[in-house]
């Protein structure tokens, strides 16, 4: 993806101007229907083959889920969240990854220029080879997605495929979906696509079926139509996600305010040295001093 279409950066506050925007892109969105999931895992493994990476093989911890968490060799997981309702078990399998937040805390949260972009199709990427480690962007996000790697600590997290998406392909974890769970395009078509679904669903009897697309952080680039939307903790899935206070005062207070404290600093400085200028002690002035302490220790 070209430089110009990056339209927000991390490490500033300031949006890219349109005019510098190299071309006008709709924005983009998978669309994850929990209803038609079977938890085969293809997404999972197709996003490690994609991406090559290579997450340590666990040991079963009582779950058919693994590993057991997203890593920075693990940027999409199928999580199996076991749910009783009406005293029976009922399977809530979720397709764990960057919901690509149109408000993204990560970015907030950064302060190293460009390590996290979010692109004009809504696709917000990491730069690695920017990223200082400070783990800001892994304590931000709501979501609870982005890791830290424990050998060369930069943090990572699923990019949705951007090189893929830059040649007109659709990401690996939709290519493989068996069961048209996964679903990719503008998100104007994925909303409809989601709100025919939806209706389907209520006509069947699933009345409280509806797409989670929390508005708390400007709605997301991966929207999910669940069983019971207004449940979305049985997916693994926070009820309000949205960018903390102290997240927005750090970005938007308290780093303008250090900066503008250094520059304050800086210019008293130099207003000091023009009017004041150094302050010079003559060579002869120790001396005289030391002679005048001197004659007084003799004297008593």
């Amino acid at each position: 993806m070209s430089a110009q279409d990056i339209i927000l950066s991390s490490g500033t506050s300031e949006l890219t101007p349109a005019a510098q925007v190299r071309r006008k892109l709709a924005k983009v969105a998978k669309l994850f229907d929990a209803t038609k999931c079977n938890g085969c895992k293809a997404c999972q493994v197709s996003c490690s083959e994609w991406n090559d990476l290579r997450a340590p093989v666990g040991s079963f911890q009582g779950s058919y889920q693994n590993p057991m968490d997203l890593s920075s060799e693990c940027w999409t997981l199928m999580k199996y969240q076991e749910v009783e309702r009406d005293n029976k078990l009922n399977w809530r399998f979720t397709h764990s990854a960057c919901m690509h937040c149109d408000d993204p805390a990560c970015l907030t949260a950064c302060s190293t220029k460009g390590a996290i972009v979010q692109r004009a199709n809504g696709v917000v990427d990491f730069d690695s080879d920017k990223c200082i480690g400070c783990g800001y962007c892994v304590v931000a996000c709501p979501f609870d997605v982005p890791r830290l790697d424990p050998i060369d600590q930069k943090a990572y997290k699923c990019t949705m495929c951007s090189d893929r998406i830059q040649v007109g392909q659709e990401p690996a974890c939709v290519k493989s979906c068996i069961t048209g769970a996964l679903k990719y395009g503008t998100r104007e078509d994925m909303l409809f696509i989601a709100d025919l679904r939806i209706k389907e669903l209520h006509k069947r009897g699933f009345t409280k079926a509806g797409l989670y697309n929390p508005e708390g952080v400007g709605g997301t680039g991966m929207m999910m139509i669940l069983h019971d939307v207004s449940q979305p903790q049985d997916y693994g899935l926070p009820a309000d996600p949205k960018t903390s206070v102290p997240i927005k005062l750090w970005q938007d207070v308290v780093k303008p305010l250090g900066a503008a404290g250094i520059i304050a600093t800086v210019a008293v400085a130099c207003l000091h040295r023009i009017t004041v200028g150094r302050n010079l002690v003559e060579e002869d002035e120790p001396a005289q001093f030391d002679h005048t302490h001197s004659d007084k220790s003799d004297k008593e």
